[in-house]
């Protein structure tokens, strides 16, 4: 019996820029979650704040987009926001960046293995997937963070 193989193609750059965006807007809705008070302050068990993480998040997002268009792989100097508002203005600004730059990653670019930032090997689609798995952890402490703050978290599945 012979067995027939297709091939398929599940994601293209325009749907995983959507799917990176969607979760980008949900980790939006926690920011906004947090109160003024708790987001630079309230931790669990030794770990960072949640304003610290999305710092974080925001510092990575358009260097792994950079790195995998061009290979040249730079660390992201955005400042350290005090309120929610700044790091609000800092999520907004890179967002519509990221919905700018994206596209002209040329798609040979997604399949080159590179060693990102001088520590990980691989393709750039894969450090575009490590960099939207990091949000979606992160983010997830962040939700651990408002249950334990006595707040009701948004919705995990509405990314609109």
């Amino acid at each position: 019996m012979a067995t027939e193989t297709t091939s398929v193609n599940l994601v293209t750059a325009d749907t995983l820029l959507q799917n990176w965006q969607g979760h980008r807007r949900l980790t939006r809705k926690i920011i906004e979650t947090f109160p003024e008070d708790k987001l630079f302050q309230f931790s669990l068990g030794g770990m960072r704040t949640f304003g610290e993480m999305a710092q974080e998040l925001i510092g990575m997002t358009m260097p792994v987009v950079d790195g995998v268009a061009t290979g040249k792989w730079e660390a992201f100097q955005s400042g350290k926001p005090a309120t929610k508002s700044e790091l609000l203005r800092l999520w907004d600004a890179q967002t519509a960046k990221l919905d700018e730059e994206f596209p002209k990653i040329p798609l040979a670019r997604f399949w080159v293995v590179e060693k990102a930032f001088g520590q990980w090997e691989m393709p750039g689609i894969v450090m575009i997937q490590y960099a939207i798995d990091n949000e979606i952890h992160h983010r997830g402490e962040g939700y651990v963070y408002l249950r334990a703050l006595g707040i009701e978290p948004p919705p995990f599945w509405e990314r609109n």
